[in-house]
């Protein structure tokens, strides 16, 4: 936005320009600017938008986070699998995986509609409250959630929106702080379920990645999960996608989550079927493309140095 990059940082004097920058936010001068929006498509062939912001801005959020971090992680679920250390995707598969073969075959296989967009400041701004009793710091909490967002129309035209500060709601996905707001608000939800009861009742076990969320129950339990689920996503005023959510009943029907198939598996030797996981084909696919594309990219470097010596030898 501002066209500062590392390179002029560097040239203005590293310890110069974070000595200004400490210097404005110990004099509550310091002003967030607009966030670039760029689109990156996604799986499905939609487009996700991304919040880009300046480099002075990225460093305040970056220092934030690491001070903010390590005093909500304490206070956050195991359910919870995202954008924490020392947990990644690769155990919330396996938890599901576990929890499937240990006497939760129904799943709610759970989607929000647009969930980095849809979280509401006022509510978050409370679970930030909780920990941070330092008006000033929750005072820069707000200004990066309220930020304008700035983006190129197709015919090069710069357009600036004022919608997250419009709507109170919203936080901007792809910047260093936005991992942790996102899992602030879905712990939310998790602690609900428990304070609710609804994980001994339905003999339930949730585990999340991000917005991506999924109930295991016992037998039977599911279409209840679901109704509470709902339930507890409207009072967070959040949006269930309709079109992507749904029940699945293991062994007779599979379920995608995190880029792994889950429910019966035929051996490729023997013929035998098992519970288990395997890559979704939508990842194998995604998977082949990629290789394909590394490919032809390698094919195309060796053909050009095929020519270039050819060249030289005449």
């Amino acid at each position: 936005m501002d066209g500062q990059d590392f390179a002029d940082v560097e040239a203005y004097g590293l310890e110069r320009w974070l000595g200004e920058l400490a210097f404005a936010l110990r004099e509550q001068t310091y002003q967030p600017d607009a966030i670039r929006r760029v689109y990156i498509p996604k799986a499905n062939g939609k487009l996700r938008p991304l919040g880009i912001s300046t480099l002075k801005d990225r460093v305040c959020m970056t220092a934030a986070m690491l001070v903010l971090e390590p005093i909500f992680e304490a206070d956050l679920p195991p359910e919870m699998y995202a954008y924490r250390p020392q947990r990644n995707a690769q155990q919330a598969v396996v938890e599901v995986e576990e929890q499937m073969f240990h006497g939760h075959p129904d799943v709610v296989d759970a989607d929000l509609s647009d969930y980095f967009g849809s979280i509401p400041h006022a509510e978050l701004l409370k679970s930030l409250a909780r920990r941070i009793v330092d008006r000033r710091v929750l005072h820069l909490l707000k200004a990066w959630l309220e930020c304008p967002v700035e983006e190129v129309d197709k015919r090069g035209r710069k357009q600036r929106t004022t919608q997250a500060k419009d709507s109170h709601c919203g936080i901007p996905q792809g910047s260093p702080i936005s991992p942790l707001l996102a899992n602030l608000y879905m712990r939310r939800f998790v602690l609900a379920w428990r304070q609710l009861g609804l994980d001994k009742r339905l003999g339930s076990c949730i585990v999340t990645y991000a917005d991506d969320l999924v109930i295991l129950c016992r037998r039977g339990k599911a279409d209840e999960a679901s109704k509470w689920m709902r339930r507890i996503m409207a009072r967070l005023k959040l949006t269930v996608n309709e079109d992507k959510t749904r029940l699945c009943r293991i062994p007779d029907e599979q379920f995608d989550f995190l880029g792994y198939t889950f429910g019966r598996l035929y051996s490729p030797k023997t013929g035998k079927a098992r519970l288990g996981m395997r890559p979704s084909k939508k990842a194998i696919k995604r998977m082949v493309e990629k290789i394909h594309a590394m490919t032809s990219i390698s094919l195309t470097w060796l053909d050009t140095t095929v020519l270039v010596k050819q060249l030289n030898r005449v």
